[in-house]
């Protein structure tokens, strides 16, 4: 950690809709010792949070060089919890939850075997809105497409 300023290696990712549902962006930043290797963005006009999440989480994949070790974060625990505990068993059900559909099935399954078959990257939860530059940072770039 630098200080207060939370991590200062990652990559930091994040989604957002205004109103949810409603017009939607994501964000990417791959940050090595408080430098921007990379940065991506984009835009959706029909689309909801967890959906920018995913798809963040998504285009973090294609940002980092395979086989590079990183931590990637994200400050949604649904989305993280979706990658890392509850997928594996939906996918072998058939991609079924036992309580019905599996929400946003389409970004699920391509997250969920993107960040499988990178086991060199970790999935961590980061805490939003409390200062940590560089997931702030992720906020910005999901909130980019408001300004264009």
């Amino acid at each position: 950690m630098a200080d207060g300023d939370g991590p200062a290696t990652g990559i930091f990712t994040d989604g957002s809709s205004v109103p949810n549902p409603g017009p939607g962006g994501w964000g990417v930043a791959y940050v090595v010792d408080n430098e921007v290797i990379d940065e991506r963005c984009g835009h959706d006009p029909d689309t909801t949070n967890n959906r920018m999440e995913l798809t963040a989480l998504i285009e973090a994949l294609d940002v980092i060089p395979e086989g590079t070790a990183a931590t990637v974060y994200s400050d949604s625990h649904l989305a993280i919890r979706t990658i890392t505990e509850w997928a594996a068993g939906w996918e072998k059900r058939g991609w079924k939850r036992k309580s019905g559909p599996v929400e946003n099935l389409d970004l699920v399954k391509k997250a969920y075997s993107g960040f499988k078959a990178r086991p060199e990257l970790e999935l961590q939860w980061i805490k939003a809105h409390v200062g940590y530059r560089w997931n702030e940072y992720a906020d910005e770039l999901a909130s980019r497409w408001r300004d264009s």
